[in-house]
Formats: C-alpha cells, sequence, structure tokens
C-alpha cells in the first residue's frame, strides 16, 4: 500500500510552483550516504514504495538501515479521459512529495560506499527528478 496522509484538513489541493533551493532537509542527516534532487518536482506515493523496496533489497544482506526522507502530503487530482469542460474539479488521483533542488530524499547507513552507490543508481533510474550521491559532512 502506497503512502498517504492519515488524515487532510482539504481533500484538494491547488497546484503550486515549486521555486528555490530547499533550505531543510538538504543534508545527510541520519545515514552516511544519500540521494539527493537536483531539480523540482512531484514524486509520487508510489515511486517512493517502488524506491524503497529497491533499497531495502540492497540493505538486507549488509544489515544496514533505510532511511526515507520524503513524505506524500499533497493529492493530485485529475479528471477523467475525454470529459467535457466543467463539473468541477477532478477527484484525487494520487498523492505526492513536493520535491526541491537539494532534498535529500533517501539515506541509507551499515553498508559499504559502493553498494550505496549501486543501491543509489537502481533508485534514482526510478525518481522523475535528476538525482546525485551524496555522503554526510564530517562534523567538527
Amino acid at each position: 500500500m502506497a503512502m498517504m496522509p492519515k488524515r487532510v484538513k482539504y481533500r484538494k489541493s491547488q497546484k503550486g510552483r515549486v521555486k528555490g533551493n530547499a533550505t531543510r532537509g538538504n543534508y545527510v542527516a541520519f545515514g552516511e550516504y544519500g540521494l539527493q534532487s537536483l531539480v523540482p518536482g512531484r514524486v509520487s506515493a508510489e515511486v517512493i514504495e517502488a524506491s524503497r523496496m529497491v533499497l531495502s533489497r540492497a540493505v538486507r544482506v549488509g544489515g544496514g538501515k533505510v532511511y526515507i526522507r520524503v513524505f506524500p502530503h499533497k493529492s493530485i487530482t485529475s479528471i477523467p479521459a475525454e470529459t467535457r469542460m466543467g463539473k468541477g474539479k477532478g477527484e484525487v488521483d494520487y498523492w505526492a512529495a513536493i520535491v526541491k533542488p537539494g532534498t535529500v530524499l533517501f539515506e541509507v547507513a551499515g553498508i559499504p560506499e559502493a553498494r550505496a552507490r549501486a543501491a543509489f543508481a537502481r533508485v534514482a533510474y526510478k525518481l522523475p527528478v535528476t538525482c546525485r550521491f551524496v555522503t554526510r559532512r564530517p562534523t567538527l
């Protein structure tokens, strides 16, 4: 089952625009390696679930841990094909996470860097946004 909020104040949300870079959630906080977005976009709950399955399969052997840093809060609506104009806004089609450039989407800990790179390459192929591999910054 794909992720979605338990409750929302309003069922349907406006489209909005993704402007600027991420100021929060833009560094590796929990794991050792992360996958960071380079462009703005929407990542659906189904894509997040597919990415989670790929990462958990890669981490399972070494006994590492997967951290998902995004959650699909925004409802995306659509109207059926070949429907006449009017009749209001369409029904909720899916839930998506709004991603700004710089947002860390996933993190892993407890596995070697080579295996983390390979796993994140498979995940990045599934994502609708361009991503890069990042590591945790050393703390002084």
